[in-house]
């Protein structure tokens, strides 16, 4: 694809092509080990950035399309390829508004779409086009012409700057953000009540929650690493946040406590934020990430899943027959009914969550409405503590958990609010809690990392070069400082799930993803739909959380595909960074409460009251509670096995799987990455002069 003039390309004759027509030599990290596509859906992309020809074809191969569900190759549903002296049959795979988009060579591109000659036959559904058209054919899910060049990716309806036109990107934006709306909302949900907040006080957090997010996805695709991935409250920020908590300084105050934890949390994330940002945009991240490879990302993010499990089922049981009712039907939807398409959206797949939730909260209405759990002489508004009957005691687990009125939320919210920076008065700063913070923002460009190159792989031409995942990485870590200024609880980074919800709706398009960002914001605005959220009953916030940690310790897991899944050195590593990610935590945690705390916690709650109560006991309180809280941190164990691990164990690259990222020469002469990478508004120019942070 270098040679940008069409005129002067290879005019093609007989096929296979002569002998002394060479193809390109390739530069690419699979020629160079090795790599064969069994271990890897890399197979096409190389480190130089350059578009690798494939080997010459012996025979004409039909032009075939992967189904990606069900795992086979199918024949193509609109036209069939056929020898030199047939016209071709292309299919029209993309709607006819989508704006044309320019690719490497410079020559417009209808993204499968080719207009007829005039006096071409043209059957319903299909365009006839003479055989000089270049003939593609799908390799190992990217479209792959007949001079060996990659040029798009067969199983997407949207790439990455297509533009399909206002209606269509603000519908497949909304539904991207309905789809992941468990990772945007349900983390609120777990940390304000913990803090001791009211249902208003977790409603304006909520409401607090997807307005910065869709301010930082903006800036995220705008100014950071331009792909279309969703900025939010991660799931790799709860442990640390519930550690501190439950903190024993801030468990024994009295009072209102919410506020003055909130402004404790946000003065650690805005340092940790900070540490982040200057770990990108000075380009340290570009060497770091020599060291991360899917080795290391898989057991990294995966152990952030399997923290959570003393928090999940131990819930659901207070109300098992709404909680397990909620899991089923979540289960159901994603994996019995997830081939059933509706106007071709396979709804179930792509809505299990939030259909799970309106079917399970209808369910638990019923319940509620027919008197499940009505108690002779038992008022669930009234506090256990002051219950003077024992049947009424023996039953508030259940009426508190079961019943869907207990919640003030929706009726107490106002119609219109809008969250501010400082809300909840000046963040307080304190060096240690601020240090744990540092290191998990750490793991959180750790998870972006594969983020982003699974993302790519899907929307873009070519991976991102190391500038722009340390642009991106900086970009990520001012966006946490704006939710620490705004105090949603938590870091903003890339949430892991965004990969999963591009695969599954073919839509890569990063204007969709705005339109949609700016619908979060206006609905951040409405105080109704933050106090909506707020009132969902905490059993079934459970049994979402169940599914969602399980399929992020999967999609965590899954990044093993880019290297030898099945290396003895692979399996060791993995399995050793998991156990000890659980095992090395429990050492830690079994040192229990001080022995002057008096304060009695949920029992899924226990081990992050423990976590500052480890086996280190030096003179400096300070550093006892970081060393103590680190170590109790399943994913940063995970990591540091990992790592270490990864890069003194002697392994090749195909082995290792060692990610491709673009060269920043290569991509600078390719036009198509480019403007797949490069900042908007002639920004770029601002930052020309920082080649660490750039293409």
């Amino acid at each position: 694809m270098s040679n940008s003039d069409p005129n002067n390309r290879h005019r093609h004759g007989s096929w296979p092509p002569p002998t002394d027509d060479k193809p390109m030599p390739p530069s690419s990290w699979a020629k160079k080990t090795g790599f064969k596509p069994k271990f890897s859906g890399e197979t096409n992309a190389s480190d130089s950035g350059q578009i690798n020809r494939l080997p010459p074809k012996v025979r004409e191969v039909e032009p075939l399309q992967v189904d990606l569900e069900a795992g086979r190759v199918r024949p193509p549903p609109n036209g069939v390829a056929q020898s030199d002296n047939v016209a071709v049959t292309v299919p029209v795979v993309k709607d006819q508004t989508v704006k044309k988009r320019r690719d490497s060579d410079g020559v417009p591109s209808t993204n499968g779409q080719v207009n007829s000659a005039p006096g071409t036959g043209t059957v319903a559904g299909t365009e006839q086009v003479p055989r000089t058209v270049r003939r593609e054919e799908v390799v190992d899910g990217l479209v792959v012409d007949d001079e060996g060049f990659a040029s798009r990716h067969a199983h997407m309806k949207y790439e990455l700057r297509d533009s399909p036109g206002l209606v269509p990107i603000s519908v497949y934006g909304i539904q991207h953000y309905i789809s992941m709306l468990g990772s945007l909302v349900l983390i609120p949900l777990v940390i304000v009540p913990a803090m001791g907040g009211s249902h208003e006080e977790t409603a304006k957090v909520v409401s607090t929650v997807l307005l910065v997010s869709g301010l930082t996805t903006l800036l995220h695709i705008s100014f950071g690493s331009r792909l279309p991935l969703i900025q939010g409250p991660s799931f790799v920020y709860l442990a640390p946040a519930l550690a501190i908590i439950n903190s024993p300084e801030l468990q024994a105050l009295n009072g209102n406590k919410f506020k003055h934890i909130m402004r404790e949390l946000q003065g650690a994330i805005i340092i940790g934020s900070a540490f982040q940002a200057l770990l990108g945009y000075t380009g340290l991240m570009s060497l770091l990430v020599r060291l991360i490879n899917p080795v290391v990302v898989s057991p990294t993010i995966a152990a952030v899943g399997l923290s959570f499990f003393s928090y999940g089922f131990p819930l659901v049981g207070t109300c098992l027959e709404i909680g397990a009712v909620q899991i089923l039907v979540v289960i159901v939807f994603s994996l019995y009914l997830r081939k059933i398409s509706v106007l071709g959206h396979r709804i179930f797949l792509i809505y299990a969550i939030p259909l799970g939730l309106a079917i399970t909260w209808a369910y638990a209405f019923l319940l509620t409405e027919a008197g499940f759990y009505n108690y002779k002489g038992c008022d669930v508004n009234i506090p256990a503590s002051n219950m003077l009957s024992e049947h009424c005691k023996k039953h508030y687990s259940r009426m508190k958990h079961c019943r869907v009125d207990t919640s003030h939320a929706l009726k107490s919210s106002p119609w219109f609010s809008f969250p501010y920076p400082l809300q909840w008065g000046t963040p307080v700063f304190h060096w240690k809690m601020a240090l744990v913070m540092c290191v998990v923002s750490l793991i959180s460009s750790v998870d972006s990392v594969g983020s982003y190159h699974a993302s790519s792989l899907l929307v873009a031409s070519r991976p991102p070069t190391p500038g722009v995942l340390s642009r991106g990485i900086g970009m990520e870590g001012l966006s946490s400082v704006l939710a620490g200024l705004w105090g949603t609880g938590t870091g903003s980074t890339t949430l892991t799930e965004n990969v999963h919800t591009i695969a599954v709706t073919k839509m890569g398009s990063r204007w969709a993803v705005q339109l949609g960002a700016f619908f979060l914001i206006l609905l951040s605005l409405i105080g109704k739909v933050g106090g909506f959220i707020a009132s969902i009953p905490e059993v079934m916030v459970a049994g979402l959380l169940c599914f969602m940690w399980a399929m992020l310790t999967a999609w965590g897991l899954s990044n093993l595909r880019y290297s030898e899944a099945g290396s003895s050195r692979n399996i060791i590593i993995v399995g050793l960074s998991l156990f000890f990610s659980l095992s090395v935590p429990a050492y830690f945690q079994q040192y229990g409460i001080s022995p002057n705390s008096n304060v009695s916690v949920p029992s899924y709650f226990q081990p992050y009251i423990v976590a500052s109560h480890g086996p280190f006991h030096s003179k400096y309180a300070g550093l006892n509670y970081v060393l103590n809280t680190l170590c109790s941190l399943h994913m940063v164990i995970a990591f540091l096995v990992a790592v270490i691990l990864d890069n003194t164990v002697p392994g090749s690259r195909q082995e290792r799987g060692v990610y491709v990222w673009s060269e920043p020469e290569v991509a600078r002469r390719e036009p198509a990455v480019a403007n797949d990478y490069q900042l908007p508004w002639r920004v770029g120019r601002i930052f020309k002069w920082v080649k660490w942070v750039g293409l």
